[in-house]
């Protein structure tokens, strides 16, 4: 009987201690601390000149004469051009892939050719695109 007594006592005076503690963080002013913030990975930067780099250009639009139009663009923005012919199948926008290592540089084409979607090789191995390191392939 003491015991389930003395118990009895020292949950309530658990449960009061925890009571005060949460009504002080309740009641505290503001405090104006920043939240952690999140720290993403810095963005990738082009570390070679655009001159340096050669474009394999494929056309996944199905129109001829695309692809040498988009790699006539491609030069025009101061690439060198490896292959240009048709992708295997057609694709339903344009893409800018890069080879490993390449990723700064991908961007960069991406953004020159305000082509959006920028990834690393996708169903492409990087002995397929020959002396090139990036590659576009033209959508509709």
């Amino acid at each position: 009987m003491l015991l389930l007594i003395g118990g009895g006592k020292l949950v309530g005076y658990v449960s009061d201690r925890v009571e005060l503690a949460a009504q002080k963080h309740v009641l505290a002013p503001p405090t104006h601390a920043r939240p952690a913030a999140h720290h993403k990975a810095p963005a990738p930067v082009a570390k070679r000149p655009r001159h340096k780099l050669a474009v394999l250009v494929l056309n996944g639009n199905g129109r001829t004469g695309a692809a040498a139009a988009a790699a006539a663009r491609v030069h025009g923005r101061g690439y060198r051009i490896g292959t240009v012919t048709n992708a295997p199948r057609q694709v339903p926008r344009s893409i800018v892939m890069y080879k490993p290592g390449f990723a700064g540089e991908g961007k960069r084409l991406g953004r020159d050719l305000r082509v959006k979607l920028v990834t690393p090789l996708d169903g492409m191995r990087a002995r397929d695109l020959g002396r090139s390191q990036l590659v576009f392939i033209l959508g509709p």
